[in-house]
């Protein structure tokens, strides 16, 4: 099926989201939609999968007119999203996932013939799913998985895929663009919605440019790698250096520790961390590292074992004194654990101003101000931090760092974010370095936790490597690492 967008607006308030874009999408192809967060990617896809209605513009499938107002409208024309988070219910099992919005087929009015029709779909692509597995037990990518697999069966004819790439695993990215050649090997136009660079060039035969929500062009691939940047930033990026850090004073320290998670218990004989220096946690999502960060972090606790920071024992003391000593955790889930959906920048910033009696309004709309300009968020001291793109949220949770500080820990700190804004993050965490600030962070990107780390902790399977110089490391070893061969 080929698409056809024209003319499209998209007003959100004052921002002017969606500005007169036109797009076409071949049939049988791979379609590339880049740009920086906040360019309109994301609006575009969802007024197409019929999740946002356009203001203005025109919707056309195989050159035939069509009015998208819902999901349900996108679904019928054999249009299906899958969007950055799942649209799935965890407390359901893989197979009720799969069924729900089938009733009007005959087909899946009993679950014997759903679970036939489902293990046949997911074994096409090799995705290795259990039907009787509850959604709350899978991965992100496990989810991802299910829900193309949903989407296919509803005779989907337009994929379009939202960052399916993060927070999934290399293997399961592996398998996401074998299935995608496949779908379009077999006529389905794919829209594969990005900010990666290498994904985009790796998978597409077109892309589209999206900057400040209008079209800057369409090239097709491969195309110079710096075309590309310029395109989605008007403007060459430089990437920041990570200076040699001298290992002097010991920030964080921990000793004979035990971490209890869910699964297995994590143990730590020894490790120091010194002032200015950058440790990369390495490993599959859920082998341990957020419980690692957390319990660095006063917020998880440990089953035994001595933690200090800057010589201070502070073993089983409240989350309130870590903080006192100049620890900061920036959790990856920004609006579930890191901001306050429902308040605003400003309201943020007056929760992490000195405490009094009474709030000065005038005073924390100004603190705000100078943090909006500091760090570059796009929006308002009144923008609420759920309406913020992810980038945005990011920078948001960096202005309310306070400072100085002892021990940074960080959980994903560039997931979701565009190649600007990732290289932002890093000239601020190095500036944090150079002020003697020690940086922990977990990160599934191998490539940034080589960038920048002096050191690198892999987790396998319940357990820690010793700590690892990144002078040698390369990414082909820590992926073997991080299958369990130590």
């Amino acid at each position: 099926m080929n698409v056809e967008l024209r003319h499209i607006h998209k007003w959100f308030g004052s921002v002017h989201a969606n500005d007169d874009v036109s797009l076409r999408v071949r049939a049988g192809s791979i379609h590339g939609l880049l740009g920086e967060n906040g360019a309109g990617k994301s609006t575009l896809a969802k007024i197409l999968s019929g999740y946002i209605t356009r203001d203005s513009g025109e919707i056309l499938l195989d050159g035939n007119p069509v009015d998208i107002r819902t999901p349900t409208d996108a679904i019928r024309a054999g249009i299906g999203m899958l969007h950055q988070d799942p649209l799935d219910f965890p407390p359901l099992t893989v197979l009720e996932n799969f069924m729900l919005g089938q009733a009007g087929k005959t087909l899946w009015l009993d679950h014997r013939s759903a679970r036939r029709a489902f293990l046949a779909l997911a074994a096409r692509f090799q995705f290795d799913l259990n039907p009787d597995a509850h959604v709350s037990e899978l991965t992100v990518g496990e989810r991802q998985q299910l829900e193309m697999v949903r989407l296919l069966a509803l005779g989907t004819r337009v994929l379009i895929l939202d960052e399916p790439t993060t927070g999934i695993s290399a293997e399961q990215k592996m398998l996401l663009f074998a299935a995608l050649r496949q779908l379009a090997a077999e006529g389905k136009a794919i829209i594969f919605v990005s900010h990666k660079l290498e994904d985009v060039e790796a998978l597409c035969d077109e892309v589209t440019v999206l900057r400040h929500g209008r079209v800057v062009g369409t090239v097709s691939l491969p195309c110079p790698a710096e075309t590309l940047v310029a395109m989605m930033f008007g403007k060459v990026l430089v990437e920041p250096a990570k200076p040699h850090t001298a290992r002097d004073a010991v920030a964080l320290e921990l000793h004979n520790v035990a971490i209890r998670t869910e699964l297995f218990d994590l143990h730590v004989p020894h490790l120091a961390v010194h002032r200015g220096e950058v440790i990369g946690l390495a490993g599959l999502e859920g082998s341990g590292q957020q419980a690692f960060l957390e319990a660095c972090a006063g917020v998880g606790r440990l089953a035994h074992g001595t933690l200090r920071i800057n010589g201070q024992d502070l073993t089983h003391r409240p989350y309130r004194d870590y903080l006192a000593a100049g620890v900061c955790y920036v959790p990856a889930d920004r609006l579930r654990d890191g901001l306050i959906a429902g308040l605003t920048i400003r309201e943020h910033v007056a929760l992490r101003a000195p405490r009094g009696f009474f709030i000065n309004h005038a005073y924390t709309a100004q603190l705000a101000e100078e943090a909006i300009r500091a760090f570059n968020i796009r929006g308002t001291p009144d923008s609420r931090v759920e309406r913020l793109s992810g980038g945005n949220q990011q920078r948001t949770q960096l202005a309310l760092m306070p400072s100085p500080l002892s021990v940074l820990l960080m959980e994903h700190p560039t997931r979701g974010l565009d190649i600007e804004s990732t290289l932002w993050v890093w000239q601020q965490l190095i500036a944090r370095c150079q002020q003697g600030t020690a940086i922990v962070f977990a990160s599934s990107d191998l490539d940034e936790i080589l960038r920048y780390s002096d050191r690198v902790l892999v987790f396998s399977g319940g357990r820690i490597s010793p700590p690892l110089s990144t002078t040698t490391l390369t990414v082909d070893q820590l992926g073997h690492m991080i299958g369990g061969k130590f």
